[in-house]
């Protein structure tokens, strides 16, 4: 049960999101947890991937926040570095056992960035970019289904699904963002099957003023398409969650759709333009949520 102590409260975002962090429909009780780990997720990630820092110095930084880690969830206090991020983090764990594990796999998936990008590489295919998925979107989802006190199996794989579409969104998102920082989340098998080269990906320059080839706009297509389709796998979970936990789902996974109907309406040209939510997307965001149905045949499967 959680303590009566008073909650330490982490950091407020300050960074832009697609998805609501922490709000207002989230019970109160549950908020500092919730932002305790968002705290820690958002500095992990910004260790990784803010600032001029080389690689060498990224990866020991996490490996320092690793340690953090460690030490919070067997009661230490924190240290100097990182007081904001593990004291309440540590305090989430001691009130609600949030499984270190779980943590753990966010920073495993933060150091694969980073090696991946110092060595200029990429995904094989879509097997691949999922296992990354895995572990670094899959583990915020169990993470607040583990304080909701859910942990059944058929909502643990409908998070999944749904964490995994919400990490392929954000990289066919930012493709005019990530290419030119040597960030490559393309899989090459999918590029291969449209004609494409990764030599391609380290050419691009999205200032260029010529449209992208057909082929490229495919290929978006097609990947568009799978994540709209792991989306719609793991949506029955909006009705497996009681009261506000539902609704909160419901504006998360159609912010997730509603970015894929941007890349859409742009001609699946986010080669060129990072497409984003902002106030005039949250009508249609709201009715879009009350109306979501609950499992049809057509929800049932996707090209994984």
């Amino acid at each position: 049960m959680p303590s009566t102590s008073p909650p330490a409260i982490a950091p407020a975002p300050t960074h832009y999101e697609n998805f609501p962090v922490a709000s207002w429909l989230c019970p109160p009780r549950l908020r500092p947890p919730i932002a305790a780990i968002y705290a820690f997720a958002r500095t992990a990630d910004d260790i990784a991937d803010e600032g001029d820092a080389p690689a060498d110095q990224r990866l020991d930084d996490l490996r320092a926040f690793r340690t953090e880690l460690a030490a919070a969830a067997h009661g230490a206090p924190p240290s100097a570095r990182w007081p904001a991020v593990f004291g309440p983090l540590a305090q989430a764990m001691r009130d609600f056992a949030l499984p270190e594990p779980l943590l753990a796999d966010l920073l495993s998936a933060f150091m694969q960035d980073i090696e991946k990008t110092r060595d200029a590489t990429g995904y094989a295919d879509r097997a691949e970019l999922l296992d990354y998925c895995r572990r670094s979107a899959n583990p915020v989802g169990r993470l607040l289904l583990h304080l909701y006190g859910v942990d059944d199996a058929r909502s643990l794989a409908c998070s999944d699904a749904i964490c995994s579409a919400l990490q392929l969104v954000n990289f066919w998102q930012d493709l005019s963002v990530d290419l030119p920082r040597a960030r490559f989340y393309l899989p090459a098998a999918e590029l291969a099957s449209h004609g494409l080269s990764p030599q391609a990906l380290r050419d691009f320059r999205p200032s260029r003023p010529a449209a992208p080839p057909a082929a490229a706009l495919a290929l978006v297509r097609s990947l568009v398409a799978w994540a709209r389709a792991l989306m719609n796998e793991g949506a029955p979970l909006v009705h497996r969650l009681p009261g506000r936990a539902g609704w909160e789902l419901r504006l998360v996974v159609q912010g997730g759709l509603r970015i894929l109907d941007k890349i859409e309406a742009l001609g699946f040209d986010s080669w060129s333009r990072r497409p984003t939510i902002g106030k005039a997307d949250a009508p249609a965001l709201a009715w879009r949520a009350l109306w979501m149905r609950r499992q049809s045949p057509a929800m049932t499967s996707s090209p994984r």
